[in-house]
């Protein structure tokens, strides 16, 4: 890891903890070694979701809402992947396809994994940082299979954020335990610090460095892979998202300080 890293930008949990990956988003382009592009959602090309709608900047990643042509367009980054990435036309709805991934960039299991923040301004799209496994769905055991983590996902523009889970795949046997609405406290640059702590036993969230939720319900075994993503909602809330998204005043962006994961010493 760069010498150079100030972590005393993270706000931990008690106990000894050694930096094992990071991004600080440094220089004037993504670091494609530790992220990919998820364009896919369900094994269909997904048209809202672009390569080329995020950009390193002044020390920050910005993921930015983009319009061409009268229709919106964010990016999604992933430091691995599953089956909602593979493409294809016959595509059998739930089914788990047998097909060969990519090598992933980053995946972990246990620790803490933390984000420093600042949500959009603009209505129309959210943001989220999380996780996910590989293998998620391929069995209805959670440990064996993975569970998605989401972290921190913001779906308004009001301060409101929340944590859920899902296993189970994302069909008829889904499943999921989330921790309602958390206010944020407004701070005076606007941004946040949401942490994860991933033990074998439990979740604990955070943010701020304060605790906001924790659950022992269905805790992955499996190592998973880091999103941080924004979507347009259009495609799933239909016409009342799409008006919402025509009243937004560009630029907008999900601004990103730095994304790092720990390990106790």
């Amino acid at each position: 890891m760069s010498g150079k890293t100030d972590l005393s930008t993270s706000i931990l949990p008690e106990g000894n903890w050694k930096l094992v990956w990071h991004d600080e988003f440094e220089g004037t382009e993504l670091d494609t070694s530790k992220w990919d592009y998820r364009l896919h959602l369900m094994q269909q090309r997904h048209k809202t979701l672009v390569d080329d709608a995020a950009r390193v900047e002044g020390g920050k990643l910005y993921l930015d809402l983009v319009e061409r042509d009268g229709e919106f367009y964010s990016s999604h980054l992933q430091t691995g992947e599953n089956y909602m990435d593979r493409p294809g036309e016959a595509y059998n709805k739930f089914r788990w396809p047998i097909a060969q991934f990519k090598e992933p960039k980053f995946l972990h299991k246990f620790g803490y994994y933390e984000c420093r923040c600042k949500l959009p301004t603009q209505p129309g799209w959210w943001a989220a940082f999380w996780l996910q496994s590989p293998t998620i769905g391929s069995t209805l055991n959670s440990r064996e299979s993975g569970v998605e983590v989401d972290i921190m996902e913001n779906f308004t523009r009001d301060g409101i954020i929340s944590h859920n889970n899902h296993w189970d795949g994302y069909g008829k046997d889904h499943k999921h335990c989330g921790s309602g609405p958390r206010q944020l406290t407004d701070t005076p640059d606007g941004f946040h610090t949401y942490g994860l702590l991933w033990e074998p036993d439990k979740y604990v969230y955070y943010v701020d460095g304060k605790e906001t939720w924790r659950t022992a319900e269905a805790v992955s075994q499996r190592e998973q892979f880091i999103l941080v993503s924004t979507e347009c909602m259009g495609y799933r809330d239909g016409e009342t998202a799409d008006e919402k998204l025509r009243k937004a005043v560009l630029p907008d962006a999900f601004i990103v300080d730095h994304v790092r994961v720990f390990d106790r010493k």
